[in-house]
């Protein structure tokens, strides 16, 4: 049954994203804001947060135990169809990348990055970045939402179920849209205990979607990756996935400096394909533990 329901909800979540339609991170940002207040000299206290977390977390677990108790288990599966729905999606990148890969045709770099300066993270949002160095961050950028709001919540939900997948999930959204910018960075931190797992499972996984002989040699530098990243982990090993320097744009234009304007959509592209592949892989590899009934 959670087959299924991933399957279905994968699907509705991906035509929604495709019309920018149902944004999660504006009903996260409602739900933290409302009511809250950060006492003065206390910017960093997470208790809150975690209180507006845990609390629909509990209410989801005592749900299942009355249904269950009640004998009536299947009235679930809608449940869990409608609250995937709402924690995966990354609506709004579509238009995003379309509008940075015309700039980059056209060679207006300040174009390019007034459309994705909002879509980068707080640190790298004021900085005078390169062409280069723009593009790699948006990359990251990407890679790092898309694990986020699809892979981190399918991984946990099998795990541990929708109460799990919720709580995985509104670290994250802590860590992204809690009022107080100090107790950000807990949350993150937090958030990256959770993602360990999943990130370094997704980062394998690049190596059967993308080109295994790049992956295998790139891959050694960040597995384990004690003390790394989420955002440094993918994007190491999606470089060493990806053929054509997808990923290495100063590498490009020294090799093919005539399709240097191409570049952009074609490496966003590119980056695209190898999520969705990767999708593809852990979706055909549930299946085959379903069938073997381990999952």
């Amino acid at each position: 049954m959670k087959l299924v329901i991933l399957l279905l909800a994968y699907m509705l979540r991906r035509r929604l994203d495709n019309h920018d339609r149902w944004n999660g991170d504006a009903a996260w940002r409602r739900w933290f804001g409302r009511g809250v207040s950060v006492e003065a000299g206390r910017e960093d206290a997470i208790g809150r947060g975690l209180m507006a977390i845990l609390v629909p977390v509990l209410l989801l677990i005592l749900i299942a135990w009355l249904v269950r108790g009640a004998g009536l288990g299947i009235l679930l599966a809608p449940l869990d169809l409608v609250v995937l729905v709402a924690l995966m999606g990354a609506p709004g990148w579509r238009r995003v990348l379309n509008d940075y890969a015309d700039a980059w045709a056209r060679g207006d770099t300040q174009a390019a990055w007034h459309h994705i300066q909002e879509r980068l993270p707080a640190s790298e949002r004021g900085a005078a970045l390169s062409p280069e160095a723009m593009h790699l961050a948006l990359s990251r950028a990407l890679m790092t939402s898309v694990f986020n709001r699809y892979f981190l919540v399918v991984f946990w939900y099998l795990i541990g179920g929708l109460p799990v997948a919720l709580l995985a999930r509104g670290l994250v959204a802590l860590a992204d849209h809690w009022p107080a910018a100090p107790a950000r960075e807990r949350y993150r931190r937090a958030a990256q205990w959770l993602a360990w797992i999943p990130a370094r499972l997704l980062s394998c996984t690049f190596g059967v979607a993308g080109d295994f002989a790049g992956w295998s040699r790139d891959i050694r530098r960040v597995l384990p990756g004690f003390g790394r990243s989420t955002d440094e982990v993918l994007i190491t090993a999606a470089n060493g996935s990806l053929t054509g320097y997808a990923l290495d744009p100063a590498r490009f234009s020294e090799v093919h400096p005539e399709q240097w304007p191409d570049f952009g959509g074609r490496s966003l592209a590119a980056v695209r394909d190898l999520l969705n592949r990767s999708m593809l892989v852990w979706i055909c590899v549930i299946a085959l533990l379903v069938i073997a009934g381990v999952a």
